[in-house]
């Protein structure tokens, strides 16, 4: 019973992030899994079989809240689909830990991109209403982040959400919005392509409830969170999350020393706050400029 508690906010926490950053409740819950000793193809089996409820309560939340580009989303789940349903069905032949650390290399530049454009040349007229995806742009971005997502048990978020915020003028709010709700079609697909691989006995069914009941509760607080969030200090948020998160991979695949890894996530978590802080302050300044009479 203590067991499925931790699983179920293990789930609220993991959602709570994913709503409100557009990703990490895949590499959260999958994590936690994997540390039970759960064979990879199952974790990651489970993980996406509970995000088919989460994803859909999260999707409907955002799409309450005005956060979802929808045109964006339709392009997005063909080839995101198609890309999580082949890398479901073929999880155990892939070398996915040699390829990891090289794309994980190239979202953390994504996230310096991102955070830096969103400290020092946001600008709040630019923001665009919609992420205005071309075909050409979907097709390649959805296939790859959707067999990313399945062989590594979370990889729609942690892909989309840096290379759409990398657009210039494009509104992180809606982007998170986006691409939660695209991830239902995601984890549908990965779970279909798991269970002809893998068959519905190898899913440990009280942890996934556990896992869908956290979720659901954490999707509508999420998806509040980023409606009232300013764009600025969003995409810095989402920016240095992006860099803790690929920046962990990096360093457990290319570090021996593993007494070095607290050093590095404490020189990036605080140079990140140092940047929180900044990004209020900025944000501050623009309603101070808006309304002179908002106090300091």
């Amino acid at each position: 019973m203590k067991k499925l508690i931790i699983f179920a906010f293990i789930g609220l926490l993991a959602q709570l992030i994913d709503g409100s950053l557009g990703m990490a409740y895949g590499v959260t819950s999958s994590s936690l899994l994997l540390t039970f000793g759960i064979a990879p193809a199952v974790a990651s089996a489970s993980v996406h079989l509970a995000e088919v409820v989460t994803t859909a309560a999260s999707g409907a939340s955002h799409i309450k809240f005005g956060n979802v580009d929808k045109q964006t989303v339709y392009r997005l789940i063909i080839p995101g689909s198609i890309g999580a349903f082949l890398g479901a069905t073929f999880l155990s032949n892939l070398p996915g830990d040699i390829a990891k650390p090289y794309i994980s290399l190239f979202l953390l530049i994504l996230g310096l991109y991102v955070l830096v454009r969103f400290l020092f040349n946001f600008r709040p007229s630019e923001e665009k209403k919609s992420l205005s995806l071309s075909r050409k742009q979907s097709i390649p971005l959805g296939l790859i982040a959707g067999f990313a997502d399945a062989t590594g048990g979370g990889g729609w978020g942690p892909i989309a959400t840096p290379v759409l915020l990398s657009k210039k003028g494009i509104s992180p709010r809606k982007v998170v919005g986006t691409v939660d709700t695209s991830e239902f079609a995601i984890a549908v697909s990965a779970t279909l392509g798991f269970f002809i691989s893998l068959g519905w006995e190898q899913v440990n069914w009280l942890w996934v409830g556990a896992l869908m009941i956290g979720g659901i509760i954490a999707a509508p607080i999420a998806a509040w969170l980023v409606r009232k969030l300013h764009a600025q200090l969003m995409g810095v948020l989402v920016g240095g999350f992006i860099i803790l998160v690929n920046a962990r991979t990096l360093v457990t695949s290319w570090i021996d020393n593993e007494a070095a890894y607290p050093y590095v996530y404490a020189i990036i978590i605080v140079v990140w706050i140092i940047s929180i802080i900044y990004a209020v302050n900025k944000v501050k300044s623009y309603k101070k400029q808006s309304n002179p009479n908002i106090s300091a």
